[in-house]
């Protein structure tokens, strides 16, 4: 939701400023980073507290099989999996930034896994497939989101909508952009996914966000923030669906209560305030 690379461009450029680019409002010179600074540190400001306050204390795990497990040597692997981890991303990024590829960043990045054997050869079949079936139903959202959007601007009836919404406002931006909010909230948190609640909400802010006199930079952060809410902290989001994943492999972790609650708690409320900040003083 910050830097615009890899998922952050598509996030940020390919979706957020090109949906309000077709929604009415020209896009050309707005510093989508200047934008989405103060709702990032919002979470960077979350992430913070978790770690230095609220999980501080180590919690104690019984040591249980994985299931599945069959490696003889799991613990050195696992240490050598991290290094390769590290350096597969930062050969990515760069080769992503130079090539202006993320298709060919992602290559690259797997030919990292699989030379030094972290993926081994028998297994590229089956980590390739998962792969493409975890894209697959991302992008089927996408679509999806992005024909509702449409069918919605095609009915005629959104300009009649933000008519009675900016009257219902009352010329009150303060409470007009938390409610904005706060209703992405609750519609990324149905959907599960920031990049398929933008093409909804973009059709119905970027009019409204006018109506009331914001300026470009704040209705990027209004949008882009009413996006990313929801999205950590939803139990059908990849952002948490993910950790759960890989946390609960010998089954002592739960998705609602060590994934869900304290992701909501600690991303999705100081994004919050830290959106209408943004979206006040932009």
């Amino acid at each position: 939701m910050y830097l615009p690379y890899g998922f952050g461009d598509v996030f940020l450029n390919q979706i957020l400023l090109a949906n309000i680019e077709q929604a009415g409002m020209p896009t050309a010179g707005i510093n989508v980073m200047q934008a989405m600074g103060i709702p990032a540190l919002g979470m960077v400001a979350g992430l913070l507290i978790a770690v230095f306050i609220t999980y501080r204390k180590p919690r104690d795990y019984a040591d249980l099989p994985i299931v599945g497990d069959r490696s003889e040597s799991a613990e050195p692997r696992g240490r050598w999996a991290l290094i390769v981890s590290g350096l597969a991303i930062v050969i990515s990024l760069v080769v992503q930034i130079v090539a202006d590829s993320l298709l060919l960043g992602a290559l690259v990045g797997f030919i990292v896994f699989v030379a030094a054997r972290v993926v081994r050869w028998g297994e590229i079949d089956n980590v390739f497939d998962q792969g493409i079936k975890l894209m697959a139903m991302i992008g089927f959202i996408m679509i999806s989101a992005q024909g509702f959007a449409a069918v919605m601007t095609a009915t005629g009836d959104v300009d009649a909508l933000v008519e009675s919404s900016a009257a219902a406002f009352g010329g009150n931006r303060a409470m007009a952009a938390l409610v904005m909010l706060l209703v992405g909230l609750l519609v990324t948190m149905g959907i599960g996914s920031s990049f398929s609640t933008l093409p909804i909400i973009t059709t119905l802010y970027v009019p409204l966000c006018l109506s009331l006199g914001f300026s470009p930079l704040a209705t990027v952060a209004i949008i882009g923030t009413a996006g990313a809410l929801g999205d950590a902290g939803s139990p059908a989001s990849d952002s948490t669906l993910g950790p759960t994943a890989g946390l609960n492999a010998d089954g002592q972790h739960d998705h609602i209560r060590d994934t869900v609650i304290p992701t909501f708690i600690h991303y999705n409320i100081p994004l919050l305030a830290a959106g209408w900040v943004a979206a006040m003083v932009l």
